[in-house]
């Protein structure tokens, strides 16, 4: 009898680009293009520059490219790029009843491994889709953050599968690399909790370097725990209990259900943007600012049980608090990477606007979660007058799509002017990865 690992082995080593529906495959590209956008725009983050000093002095191999110039090994190639896709934290999510998770966070490995062996844009989209695939249904079905336990947990499955896929291992193989990153890669939520720090952004490509570098030991043979899911002291009996996902029927479309970010901002926090910027309100006539919105957002980034947001001194903690990032954009009216430079968090307008805003959760907005992303914003203004307005998604929710143009528009606000480079996304399926990652460099 086949093992979990085996079934979802299987399952990656069939999947087949011919399996993309149409819809699928553009929803890819978008997020090709948006999560390219977010590294590119991100290459002078301080973080990101001491990532690029150690791989600079330690990298030996180097056959792998980096975006913004150089090469490194695989594994070095996949933390180096996923963090830079990362570090805005404006890349996709997908949103679970459990649990959250932001599935382009594969690309950077998936891109190296697909580098590295040469593969066609197709096969790096089949791949990228494996990876999707795999990370969201796992956070369906088996989420682990009320248990202590961070997304990243799940996204050692989407990486060992993503990169074993496009390195083109067998079922066998694959099985093995699953196994050894499933039982080896667990990592605790306080990650996101209390007070944050720069391993916010950097556990996932941490996470996913480290899959990589195993998935090239299964790929010279070395074996991994078979029963990683239901073994003894495996994944549902230590963490997640008892779940079941058929991969004999599963497909790769749940990147149609992935979503987009509008705004420069935690992804529960867009309609509750969208809203108050929809609301045109001068700063200097606010009073207070109410937000009502479903429990997930109150409990990670609006006070609840993930701790207090309004103690803001940083990036990492200024774009996990609604508090700070309603009133950057009420007073700015915007929300993009300006708004998280050291010197614009700590200014006395947004320190003190960010007090006037209060945040409870809903349970009508609760029950409709996932599914919609509904809050309420009522403005007091000083004259006494309230403005409010009550959304129930935003532009890049899974029900109002991010168009290709918008994807396009919001891409070049990150890395400039580089139609070349949206162009091949466009047109990924025609053309080798190695003429992608040349553009990048």
């Amino acid at each position: 009898m086949s093992t979990e690992s085996q079934k979802l082995a299987a399952f990656t080593a069939r999947a087949s680009y011919d399996d993309l529906s149409e819809l699928a495959r553009a929803q890819l590209k978008i997020r090709v293009l948006d999560a390219l956008g977010c590294a590119l725009g991100a290459t002078g983050g301080m973080p990101v520059r001491a990532i690029r000093d150690q791989i600079g002095e330690f990298d030996g191999r180097a056959s792998c490219s980096l975006v913004g110039g150089g090469c490194a090994g695989p594994d070095r190639a996949a933390f180096y790029n996923g963090a830079l896709v990362r570090y805005l934290d404006f890349n996709d999510s997908y949103l679970a009843k459990g649990e959250t998770c932001h599935p382009s966070d594969n690309l950077g490995a998936v891109l190296a491994a697909s580098e590295y062996a040469d593969r066609s844009g197709r096969d790096l989209m089949t791949a990228l889709a494996v990876a999707y695939q795999v990370q969201c249904r796992l956070s369906d079905e088996a989420p682990v953050r009320a248990k202590g336990f961070d997304h990243t947990t799940q996204g050692a499955y989407a990486v060992a599968a993503g990169v074993a896929k496009a390195l083109g291992l067998d079922a066998a193989q694959t099985a093995n690399a699953i196994g050894m990153c499933g039982s080896a890669f667990n990592a605790l939520r306080v990650t996101r909790t209390g007070a944050l720090s720069h391993w916010k952004g950097l556990a996932y490509p941490n996470m996913a370097a480290c899959c990589t570098f195993a998935v090239f030991l299964a790929r010279r043979g070395i074996t991994g725990p078979a029963e990683v899911f239901e073994g003894n002291k495996g994944f549902k009996e230590a963490i997640a209990g008892d779940f079941e996902i058929d991969w004999q029927r599963e497909n790769l479309e749940r990147v149609t259900r992935t979503i987009l970010k509008k705004y420069n901002a935690e992804i529960h926090a867009q309609s509750a943007i969208d809203a108050v910027l929809a609301l045109h309100v001068h700063a200097d006539e606010v009073e207070h600012v109410d937000l009502e919105i479903f429990d997930v957002a109150y409990h990670i980034i609006g006070g609840g049980e993930e701790g207090d947001k309004t103690g803001v001194h940083t990036k990492e903690e200024a774009d996990h608090s609604l508090p700070y990032m309603l009133a950057a954009a009420i007073i700015d009216g915007q929300l993009m990477p300006a708004q998280y430079v050291p010197e614009r968090i700590v200014r006395d307008d947004v320190q003190v606007m960010l007090r006037k805003v209060a945040v409870r959760p809903n349970a009508r907005y609760s029950a409709r979660f996932p599914d919609e992303h509904a809050c309420k914003v009522t403005v007091t203004l000083k004259s006494g007058r309230t403005l409010e307005t009550e959304p129930h998604d935003y532009e890049g929710f899974h029900t109002r799509p991010m168009p290709w143009d918008a994807a396009v528009r919001k891409f070049t606000a990150l890395a400039g002017e580089r139609p070349q480079i949206a162009d091949a996304v466009a047109n990924l399926e025609h053309m080798r990865v190695r003429e992608l990652t040349r553009l990048l460099t």
